[in-house]
């Protein structure tokens, strides 16, 4: 068996994408954060992604209403960018299935797709300068790699996605991308932390199209692979001592078995939780 992990730092701030791109994007997000919050929202209880009884969450109290919004040229222009990176990320993964295809081998490849968290709130203001550029851990270029200097921080007046700016898509966009939960990454909350993990193994899961509801871990991603190729995990090995494996095989789930586990716990930033059964504490 070979393993592949394909570590995408997109989407991600900063926004950076090219201008055909994001040109392709336009006007896909003008009606605004609330409206399509709704709008996703009706889609997920459609297609049975989430029980009709699950209410939206309220707009975030911080993220204005659209009508009332400033800049919104600007803040089109963030989700634009960062939609691009989406679809560029995904002709990136469509590549390497392409690549499988091409091989034999990708009906018996377990791909497993997630993100590592949810969508990311944070802005980028003047306050972030000693994340940026103090510390030998957290500096980053201020000048392209052509020389020219690099425009940094959510200012409204600097359109994000040339190589010369720093920006992100901050709270607004990241409460769109959360629906239907509250909060964000880093938080422990739903929409810090409930992410989809996307399975494709035609050879080894008999299901189509269809949706599983255990609840499953990073952690668990080793144990899967382990479960998945025949491999046993391994013990001490010349003369060190290997940390025990933490997660659980999710293949039961991939025939519709439950996950038979104590509990889940989480932690990011000091912002902690813990789910056991129907029931999570953060």
């Amino acid at each position: 068996p070979f393993f592949l992990y394909g570590a995408f730092t997109a989407p991600h701030w900063p926004l950076h994408a090219p201008a055909e791109a994001v040109a392709s994007c336009r006007g896909r997000f003008d009606r605004g954060w609330d409206a399509l919050r709704a709008e996703r929202h009706a889609r997920m209880v459609e297609k049975g992604v989430i029980d009709r009884r699950w209410r939206l969450s309220p707009r975030d109290p911080d993220v204005p209403a659209w009508a009332g919004a400033p800049d919104k040229a600007w803040q089109l222009r963030r989700m634009e960018v960062y939609a691009a990176q989406v679809e560029i990320m995904d002709r990136a993964v469509g590549g390497i299935a392409a690549a499988l295809e091409a091989s034999g081998a990708l009906d018996d490849t377990l791909i497993l797709f997630l993100s590592d968290n949810g969508g990311c709130h944070e802005e980028l203001v003047e306050s972030w300068s000693d994340y940026f550029f103090k510390g030998r851990e957290r500096v980053v270029r201020r000048e392209t790699r052509d020389g020219r200097a690099v425009r940094f921080f959510n200012d409204p007046k600097v359109m994000p996605g040339p190589d010369d700016t720093y920006q992100s898509y901050g709270r607004p966009w990241a409460n769109l991308s959360n629906t239907p939960f509250r909060l964000f990454k880093v938080f422990a909350h739903e929409g810090g932390t409930a992410t989809p993990l996307v399975v494709h193994w035609p050879a080894g899961i008999e299901a189509r199209g269809e949706i599983r509801r255990p609840v499953g871990h990073i952690i668990d991603i080793l144990a899967t692979c382990a479960d998945a190729a025949g491999a046993k995990y391994p013990g001490p090995a010349g003369g060190g001592e290997i940390l025990p494996l933490e997660g659980l095989s999710l293949l039961p789930a991939f025939s519709g078995r439950p996950i038979e586990r104590e509990a889940v716990f989480c932690e990011h930033e000091g912002n902690r939780s813990v789910i056991t059964g129907q029931w999570k504490l953060v």
